[in-house]
């Protein structure tokens, strides 16, 4: 584990003092960190946080102030180091007037140096280890890292050990972070006639219960299966997302790859081979919709990925200690969340949270699939109240779905409603209305789904105020609305169809 002090690992366990420039109070204890402001000090009260500016500091475990470097490790997912951080903090760099220096050390660990023009000692240095998205975590667990890029949300299991660890719990609000938005998608070959799948047959192929393609509608020939290496997030969110979901368990003759570009490349030569892949990289294979009994089909877009209407989303996260980050870390940090890094994000090659509106106009497989699809008592009148309501509206792309069989809200929308409460403190909704619009799966009667819809939607705005640190600008008007069933996104034939369907929307005037 690093220090946050220039060469006290060899001394980090002796004493140092602290004391107060009128000479009134004096610390003694261990120094644990130093983040070029704060002092963290082992004492014998406990662990105690020191402001540097008001103390001089005596001992051989002093850090040396004027060549200070804030040094912190990441570790984790390969996509996030290798495709996402390096163009973040290029970035990063650019708008702080400062130079980058990488160095590669060995297969899958790389340093960055952050420093001003004309200094010779960096402001700091940010270590990379890309390997998987467990080993991200273990190494927080094990004291080699500070902040986890996952693929995935911690597992209970890890979370369990992190606490452990004395860690603290990592599911808490402030230790995480969307960083980017990706999706997991069915890959096959451009050659292979299978246009759209099932989420239940996709689990059931990769549960070795489906073996031919005959029995998907396509060619009599086996089917050969791909996936990510299986420590990696994104095979690991696809046991979790799509398996578990399923009651199914994977099966065991899955070839396995290290990176994602070989993976797509084994299944695009192979047109009897199916993978998961990234929607960023699907490259020369050909990305399945994932269809329903009803008909209705969702595509991995940009949109629907923004949105979450493809069920398959994966948010990219940073996992956070609860210790107080260098200065120029968590100058870094909140870069990430700027709309100018989401524009870094998107020319990545990912998909980025900055808010889009989408007018009504645009959503014509939406209204026509709430005509054919809506459940059987959702009625005219019902359909042309909703129609009246939003006509005058655009849909905001920050949506809010729930866990199974939970009420809480799950990552990417715990994410968005904190980036809502930030666009509502900066003025971005000013003299705007804001309606949230709750909608159900079609299980149980209308009348019922309409008052759970919109108590849903209530939940929600009632979130993102209480995630409102300073106030709401009076100029701005919200509101609640609840249609129930009435604008399925998928079929509610499956759990994903009706986790789909159980949604908030924003709309915006």
């Amino acid at each position: 584990m690093l220090s946050f002090f220039a060469g006290a690992a060899g001394v980090a366990a002796q004493d140092i003092t602290l004391t107060s420039h009128d000479g009134k109070v004096e610390v003694t204890g261990n120094l644990l960190s130093y983040d070029g402001e704060f002092y963290r000090v082992d004492t014998q009260f406990g662990e105690l946080t020191v402001d540097g500016s008001g103390v001089t500091c005596d001992g051989l475990a002093c850090p040396n102030l004027i060549d200070f470097v804030a040094e912190v490790s990441f570790s984790g997912s390969s996509v996030i180091a290798d495709a996402l951080m390096p163009a973040l903090i290029e970035g990063f760099a650019r708008q702080e007037g400062l130079e980058t220096d990488r160095t590669d050390l060995e297969e899958g660990l790389f340093v960055y140096a952050l420093q001003q023009p004309g200094r010779h000692a960096p402001l700091g240095r940010l270590t990379f280890h890309a390997g998987n998205t467990a080993r991200g975590f273990a190494d927080l667990i094990g004291d080699e890292a500070d902040i986890v890029m996952a693929l995935r949300e911690i597992r209970p299991e890890e979370n369990e050990a992190a606490q452990e660890a004395g860690i603290g719990d990592l599911t808490r609000p402030r230790r995480s972070r969307v960083l980017a938005l990706d999706a997991m998608v069915p890959v096959v070959s451009r050659e292979n006639p299978i246009r759209q799948i099932l989420p239940s047959d996709l689990a059931r192929v990769f549960a070795g219960e489906v073996t031919n393609w005959a029995e998907l509608g396509g060619p009599d020939a086996p089917i050969a299966l791909h996936l990510p290496d299986a420590g990696g997030g994104l095979a690991q969110a696809a046991e979790d997302l799509l398996l578990v979901s399923a009651d199914a368990l994977l099966e065991v003759v899955i070839e396995r790859h290290a990176r994602s570009s070989d993976l797509v490349k084994a299944v695009a030569d192979d047109p009897f081979a199916i993978g998961i892949a990234s929607h960023a990289g699907v490259g020369p294979a050909q990305a399945l919709p994932l269809s329903g009994g009803c008909g209705y089909a969702l595509t991995a877009t940009r949109q629907s990925i923004k949105t979450e209407d493809y069920p398959l989303t994966s948010p990219m996260f940073m996992y956070l200690p609860q210790r107080r980050l260098p200065k120029i870390v968590r100058q870094f940090l909140a870069y990430t969340q700027s709309a100018e890094a989401q524009m870094v994000i998107r020319q990545a090659g990912f998909v980025d949270q900055s808010p889009e509106t989408i007018r009504i106009g645009l959503q014509g497989d939406r209204l026509a699939n709430a005509i054919t699809a809506g459940g059987a008592e959702v009625g005219m009148e019902e359909l042309q109240r909703m129609i009246e309501t939003l006509r005058p509206l655009s849909r905001l792309s920050l949506s809010f779905r729930f866990e199974t069989g939970s009420s809480r809200p799950d990552a990417q929308s715990r994410s968005n409603i904190q980036h809502l409460a930030q666009a509502l403190e900066s003025g971005t909704f000013d003299a705007r209305k804001l309606i949230f619009v709750g909608f159900s799966d079609g299980d149980g009667a209308a009348s019922a789904n309409a008052r759970i819809a919109l108590r849903r939607a209530q939940t929600v705005r009632n979130a993102v105020l209480n995630a409102v640190e300073t106030a709401v600008p009076e100029s701005v008007e919200i509101d609640v609305e609840g249609f129930g069933e009435a604008m399925p996104m998928a079929c509610d034939d499956t759990d994903w169809g009706r986790k789909v369907n159980r949604r908030v929307e924003i709309w915006v005037e």
